[in-house]
């Protein structure tokens, strides 16, 4: 017990005087510095913001400022051209502020300074939706003065979000009651009659859910773009519509008059980063046709939850593109769903789950998943015929399930998963569909959904053959020339799809999946 006593009683002792050595170094002051005499070196000399909405905060970005000679120096100035009018804010060397007196750095050390903005467009007399807005950092030496630029694009939009009464609460949803009887409540509203129908004049940014009313129709015109904050999206109550009506565009590659419903982050940084907004949710008895549509960037992409009773279709869905989902590209729960020229790629479970049944048609779609934000343990394509509540089992008829002329395939060895309640109607076909599903463990081989030989099921299929796409991490899921689905298509489904997603006639030869195959450039 001594001995250990002695032994912590000399390592208290070193660390005693460690420390008061550090702190001696710490608080020398003894150190001189020259006055800058001009000779900074900048990692950019511009400082481009991305674009940003009117009222909503960039990002933040870096510069860093070099000193590049064998002495400490001194900036006698730092600050903004626009000084405390400007509306970029900085943050130089861990201190915040538009305006910095004797900024020291060290010989052949560096510091950074970090930039962000927020514009309100009503401060500039502008006809113009996009304007730039400029101002510059002035570094001011002995003699001269170096500066470096700022530049952001501002664009003004349309601004819809939850009111708040008089004691700042929040306008909220009520989506019913949970187990315990209590409200479930999201912060959104209701759109207003003069609120339905979204053009392409300018930009919408949506705060929180905005739900459509019973026995009304929010109608998205050809070229709108929608962008929603965290914690948003849309809500289709009952009875209430969602058409979404987009364009074939001349140029693929402009998406002009494609309808774009994304994140309200319009930096690069933020194109492809999943969840980053909530979902469109089709609630029962809700009806929606969504045509020459990208959803992405959602945390799902569409919940279809339509329930109707009816024999008619729900929810039509063509010419349409879903991407980078955290959770699910198109989750559809005992609903009724036909889909045409449909791609979904990349979602942190299925890229589709059909749940409890429902009626589905899909025809030259292209169901992927190559998620690689984390790992994933569902297959691109998921169909059952039940759901877990929290006391009890909801069981459904699948009435249907249609896969023709399509691709599904991923970066997991089995991108299809089927699951039947025994003693249900449980009807899906795969037809000339090119599928991936390498049961490298024989894990599935007892098991009769997956009996490929089986044509009430099965027929003319292709399996782990490369859908040769051209860029699974851009989406761009355009198929090559060594495609497995290169002619794969059966003629006539072909005639009931015409055209593909880019407008090119498959009825001479069809290819499976929503685009014909193209030769890729080198």
């Amino acid at each position: 017990m001594i001995y250990y006593l002695a032994i912590f009683k000399r390592i208290f002792h070193v660390l005693a005087v460690l420390a008061i050595v550090l702190l001696a170094s710490s608080c020398r002051d003894d150190f001189e510095t020259s006055a800058s005499t001009g000779n900074l070196e900048f990692s950019k000399d511009t400082v481009y913001l991305d674009t940003v909405f009117t009222n909503l905060g960039s990002s933040t970005y870096r510069l860093k400022v070099y000193n590049r000679s064998d002495k400490d120096i001194s900036i006698p100035r730092v600050a903004l051209g626009r000084a405390n009018s400007s509306l970029y804010r900085l943050n130089v060397d861990g201190v915040a502020g538009k305006e910095f007196e004797n900024v020291e750095i060290l010989a052949k050390d560096s510091i950074f300074v970090f930039i962000e903005t927020t514009v309100d467009h009503n401060d500039f007399a502008s006809s113009e939706n996009n304007f730039l807005y400029t101002d510059a950092i002035q570094f001011e030496s002995l003699g001269m003065t170096q500066q470096v630029q700022l530049v952001t694009l501002i664009q003004d939009a349309v601004f819809l979000y939850p009111s708040k009464n008089a004691q700042g609460v929040v306008e909220t949803l009520n989506l019913g009651v949970d187990d315990t009887g209590q409200e479930i409540r999201i912060e959104g509203f209701i759109l207003e009659d003069d609120e339905l129908i979204f053009t392409d004049e300018k930009p919408y940014v949506i705060y929180g859910y905005m739900a459509v009313a019973e026995n009304k129709t929010l109608q998205i015109q050809a070229g709108a773009r929608l962008h929603f904050h965290e914690n948003s999206g849309i809500i289709v109550g009952s009875q209430g519509r969602l058409e979404i009506n987009g364009a074939p565009s001349m140029d693929q590659s402009l998406q002009e008059n494609e309808v774009i419903l994304e994140g309200d982050r319009l930096e690069p940084l933020y194109n492809d980063i999943p969840g980053q907004w909530g979902t469109i949710w089709l609630t029962p008895k809700s009806t929606s046709s969504i045509s020459h549509a990208t959803i992405k960037n959602a945390t799902i992409g569409i919940i279809a939850d339509t329930e109707n009773d009816s024999d008619t279709i729900d929810v039509t869905v063509d010419n349409t593109q879903i991407y980078n989902s955290s959770n699910i590209g198109l989750y559809c729960v005992n609903s009724s769903l036909t889909a045409k020229n449909l791609v979904v790629n990349n979602a942190g479970l299925s890229s589709v789950w059909l749940r409890l049944g429902g009626n589905y048609d899909f025809k030259h779609c292209t169901i992927a998943n190559y998620y690689n934000q984390g790992v994933r343990n569902f297959p691109a394509l998921t169909i059952d015929n039940y759901l877990e509540d929290v006391d009890q089992v909801l069981i459904a008829n699948l009435e249907k399930a249609s896969f023709a002329n399509c691709i599904i395939y991923g970066n997991e060895n089995t991108e299809i998963g089927i699951d039947q309640v025994e003693g249900t109607l449980f009807n899906f076909m795969f037809s000339n569909t090119l599928i991936r599903f390498q049961d490298t463990f024989d894990l599935f081989q007892d098991n009769a959904l997956y009996d490929f030989n089986d044509t009430s099921h099965y027929v003319d299929n292709l399996f782990n053959i490369s859908p040769d796409f051209k860029n699974t991490a851009e989406n761009d899921l355009i198929i090559g020339e060594e495609s497995g689905a290169n002619s794969l298509g059966n003629a006539e489904i072909a005639q009931l799809v015409p055209f593909d997603l880019l407008g090119v006639d498959r009825t001479g030869a069809p290819d499976s999946g929503a685009y014909q195959s193209i030769l890729f450039e080198d």
